[in-house]
């Protein structure tokens, strides 16, 4: 990267745009930082500061990034739960606020990078899976999903270049000014879990492949398409991001449980457990191809499941907590 720019991150206090914010500020970019705090996981973020606001609103929105060169749109409603029990909320936040940014890059002719997720796939028909898979979401989290990523490449055309991100499950902690960020994902639980010396749960049956991606990994990916998208012909492109590193659910059970034993001398049980929301995830594996985002521009995952696994053991061997997962951005 030889060239600065000014970027309006929206959800930069997320789990996400935390990590973005703070990746774009390390490599000597101007950041626009807002968020409503409403599901945020940092209070502040050193070197910028996170302004309290809602990006459904227009009017806001041409305020706040009124002078940025690019747009990460990360603020979204992330707990597939949460999205199933209150679905007009997850409408309102993910599909009318992602239009909202969308419309104003539109507007202003500004690149715009947004996550989608692997959840607008539903159950693969085939693998890998690539940008062209069809999409059948088995969840309303991953349809707003899919509205979102249609609405950016109808938007985009003759307007604004744009990437979507189809990310794959998310795992790891990051520290943003000495805080550590984490979140309900399951490789995270299975850790914290191990540490406290509790049993790791899986839900039947548990055999089901999926991808897991760093959450260092995935922020680097939009300092790479900030790269790529600036000054680049409007259109929108989907882009599969993802590690390569596929492991079912009790693969990972049974990876931490390994790992668990030599780096703590702590044997941990696994139990299998009925799923509670039977039929609304993937069941079959979720094997990702990673050609194009390499191609694109030029992302490839560093971190390891076992070798985060094994450095998370050991920075917080002691401490205890446990929970429930949630994914998403």
């Amino acid at each position: 990267m030889t060239e600065t720019h000014t970027v309006g991150v929206t959800g930069a206090a997320g789990y996400i745009g935390s990590r973005v914010t703070a990746d774009l500020l390390d490599a000597g970019h101007d950041v626009v930082a807002v968020d409503d705090f409403s599901a945020a996981k940092v209070d502040s973020i050193p070197g910028v500061d996170v302004v309290d606001a809602d990006v459904c609103d227009a009017d806001v929105l041409r305020e706040q990034f009124a002078d940025v060169d690019a747009v990460f749109h990360l603020a979204a409603m992330t707990h597939v739960g949460d999205c199933e029990d209150r679905p007009a909320d997850a409408f309102d936040v993910n599909v009318r606020g992602t239009e909202t940014v969308a419309w104003f890059c539109r507007e202003r002719g500004l690149p715009l990078v947004f996550p989608c997720s692997m959840a607008i796939v539903g159950d693969p028909v085939e693998t890998p899976v690539t940008a062209s898979h069809p999409r059948g979401p088995a969840n309303f989290y991953g349809r707003t999903k899919k509205m979102s990523e249609d609405d950016i490449h109808d938007l985009a055309p003759g307007s604004f270049p744009a990437h979507v991100y189809m990310k794959s499950n998310l795992y790891g902690n990051h520290a943003v000014g000495g805080e550590r960020v984490g979140k309900r994902t399951v490789i995270n639980i299975f850790v914290e879990k191990a540490l406290a010396g509790d049993a790791l749960t899986v839900h039947e049956p548990g055999t089901q492949a999926r991808d897991f991606v760093h959450v260092e990994d995935v922020a680097s990916a939009y300092l790479l398409s900030l790269d790529e998208l600036v000054g680049a012909d409007p259109g929108a492109r989907t882009l599969p991001l993802a590690s390569g590193e596929t492991l079912s659910i009790l693969g990972l059970a049974e990876l931490v449980q390994r790992v668990a034993a030599e780096e703590l001398g702590r044997d941990v049980d696994i139990e299998l457990v009925e799923n509670p929301r039977s039929g609304a995830e993937p069941s079959d594996d979720l094997v990702v191809d990673t050609d194009d985002a390499r191609d694109a521009i030029g992302f490839d995952a560093e971190r390891t499941v076992e070798g985060t696994v094994r450095e998370m053991l050991r920075a917080n061997a002691g401490s205890d907590a446990a929970g429930d997962a949630e994914g998403g951005d």
